[in-house]
């Protein structure tokens, strides 16, 4: 099928935005136009607008931004075809014909849509019924209740092999092989795939039915019973809840990865309505993909037992290759041996939500498990898990990610086989932190002790300098690091009006490119000092430099300027620890002027891996060319 600029036109024409968005967004007008809390990202003050003369719709808050079929396929999570389709019946508008071949796969396919339809119909029949009683009893020992099992379609196929087929003797024994509902064996008569089990329909994003889950009733292998792979049905390409998942999981800004179908419907029973499962096999590339249209980060929460944890970590290793800047997995690990059904029945759902708060990057998780693999001892064991960790790492696609991977694991290597500091054997005070590091608070305003660090000893000008100079040339990134760049304005003298003048700039133009933002500076009398900041020599970081990669000077620029808030803090508190030891010698002061050494000299060599990793990357180009 081809669609032609003029009929996405004609159809987004014929589409009011303000009442598709309205379905699921409670809007209030505003002028000209409509606004809402944004459905992308929790808020709690309207920063969401539709406007039906332009046909769009933006969040000032998220920066998302569409029309009516980016809509569909963002926010419903519907491919781009079905959104297409779903605006074109909704408008009264017949799609481009098919080609003769496609339409006749076109109908043959509405024929099994409306059996499966008609299937689970009779399977929700069924468990209401007199032979669903046992069924029933199953639901309601699992906690399962009655509200639940009918929003999810849950039936029950009775143990006869010849019932189902039957019922729907309409549609023709082959019809309903190809469906999977009927199995054929040679040349002996077709029977009932699914028999004496609990029905789960199994629907695509646009909430059709396309394939069914059976769980056994009492003992019997196999437990659970998937339907075969069918012209509707790739359990490769499909996950369960997904139709309700995706507007869910915009709401919370986030989707969770679950085991099974029992897990999903007791987590949404419990409120977490944006919870997905695979069907019966590892986590898969296409499943990857379809998760990331969802979330940045999905959650995978996999069963706490020893299996579940290696599906986890396969799932690991499958997304490697395919992570890119922002875009990771992240892992909530359960109790041993509970599953998340069992925790919310057990617990409740604040336990479930205190899993979550736990989670686990994927890089830690790849490093957790390579440290576990084996002993450790000698040179050669430890050279093994530096070469296996480097694996990992080039197994990734993006550059830029690629190389945070490399940087991350080398720093994890060092740290964790460095010598211990020599303490004179003065032991760890009860009151010092766990591990006995210092750690930075976290970044704030001006009554914050990042902000009064950089009053008090001021920032590192050279990097002050090669961090605004990144700024200038990535102007995008001010948005990400506001509230970090906030406590930089107290530095002081030029630099700090420097820093003052860019984030206003940027925070009153979100789409400020980086000769706009030079001019609107150089307007405001720091045309010369941005000059100066911009030459090419001035500074040996790739965030400085006009040729950088952008995700590998986004990175780096998020280190430089980590550091440069850090450091006025680390030395505005060793400072005072140094003091304190020196008009009193005590245990407590010496261990925390030691940690805050290790803080201070880390910060070093942060720094100095940032000019390292530009220099061999500017090798690189150079033999390359």
């Amino acid at each position: 099928m081809s669609l032609s600029a003029q009929f996405l036109d004609e159809l987004r024409a014929r589409t009011l935005l303000s009442a598709l968005v309205g379905k699921t967004v409670k809007l209030t007008k505003a002028g000209r136009e409509f606004k809402g809390c944004c459905p992308f990202h929790n808020e709690n003050t309207p920063s969401f607008y539709v406007n039906d003369d332009k046909a769009f719709y933006h969040c000032f808050g998220c920066s998302a931004h569409g029309d009516a079929i980016r809509w569909m396929t963002d926010q419903r999570g519907l491919p781009f075809m079905d959104a297409v389709k779903e605006l074109a019946q909704a408008a009264g508008m017949e799609l481009p014909a098919m080609d003769p071949r496609a339409a006749q796969k076109a109908e043959a396919a509405k024929g099994l849509y409306e059996a499966m339809d008609d299937a689970a119909v009779w399977f929700t029949e069924q468990l209401m019924g007199i032979a669903g009683g046992e069924a029933r009893a199953v639901l309601e020992k699992r906690g399962i209740k009655a509200e639940t099992a009918q929003a999810f379609g849950m039936g029950f196929s009775p143990d006869s092999r010849g019932k189902l087929k039957a019922q729907l003797k309409g549609y023709g024994d082959s019809l309903l092989v190809e469906a999977g509902l009927l199995i054929k064996v040679d040349e002996k008569e077709p029977y009932d795939r699914f028999r004496g089990r609990l029905m789960i329909p199994i629907r695509d994003p646009r909430g059709r039915v396309i394939a069914f889950g059976g769980r056994v009733i009492g003992d019997g292998e196999p437990k659970y019973l998937n339907s075969p792979d069918t012209p509707l049905f790739d359990k490769g390409r499909t996950l369960y809840n997904l139709d309700k998942a995706a507007a869910a999981s915009r709401k919370a800004g986030r989707v969770i990865v679950v085991e099974g179908y029992m897990d999903v419907i007791a987590l949404a029973q419990a409120g977490f309505g944006e919870a997905v499962a695979p069907l019966g096999t590892a986590l898969t590339e296409a499943q990857l993909e379809r998760l990331w249209r969802l979330s940045d980060v999905p959650i995978l929460c996999f069963d706490g037992d020893s299996a579940g944890q290696k599906a986890a970590l396969r799932a690991a290793h499958r997304a490697l290759p395919m992570l890119a800047p922002g875009r990771s997995l992240a892992f909530a690990t359960l109790p041993p041996g509970q599953d998340p059904d069992d925790l919310v029945r057990a617990k409740g759902p604040a336990a479930f939500e205190a899993v979550l708060a736990e989670t686990q990057p994927l890089v830690e998780r790849l490093w957790a498990s390579e440290l576990a693999a084996g002993p450790l001892g000698t040179p050669e064991e430890r050279a093994g898990l530096k070469q296996r960790l480097n694996e990992l790492a080039q197994a990734i696609a993006d550059p830029s990610v690629k190389h945070e991977y490399l940087s991350d694991f080398r720093r994890r290597f060092d740290a964790h086989f460095a010598p211990p500091p020599r303490v004179w054997n003065a032991p760890r005070p009860a009151n010092t932190q766990k591990g006995g590091k210092w750690r930075p608070a976290p970044p704030a305003g001006g009554d914050h002790p990042q902000a009064q660090g950089v009053k008090a000893s001021g920032i590192d000008p050279v990097l002050a300098k090669a961090v605004l100079a990144g700024l200038i040339r990535h102007p995008a990134e001010i948005a990400r690091h506001v509230e970090v760049l906030g406590s930089l304005r107290f530095a002081g003298g030029a630099l700090g009006r420097l820093f003052e003048a860019v984030v206003d700039v940027a925070i009153e133009d979100q789409a400020l490119d980086s000769e706009r933002l030079r001019t609107i500076l150089a307007n405001s009398g720091f045309d010369q000092m941005a000059t100066d900041l911009l030459r090419a020599d001035a500074t040996p970081y790739s965030f400085t430099q006009k040729m950088a990669a952008p995700g590998r000077a986004s990175a780096d620029l998020g280190e430089a300027i980590s550091i440069l808030v850090a450091r006025p803090e680390v030395d505005g508190a060793l400072a005072d620890a140094t003091a304190a030891l020196a008009m009193r010698f005590s245990e407590e002061a010496f261990e925390r002027q030691v940690a805050l050494v290790k803080e201070q000299q880390a910060l070093e060599a942060r720094l100095a891996n940032l000019c390292q990793a530009n220099e061999d990357a500017r090798t690189l180009d150079t033999e390359g060319s």
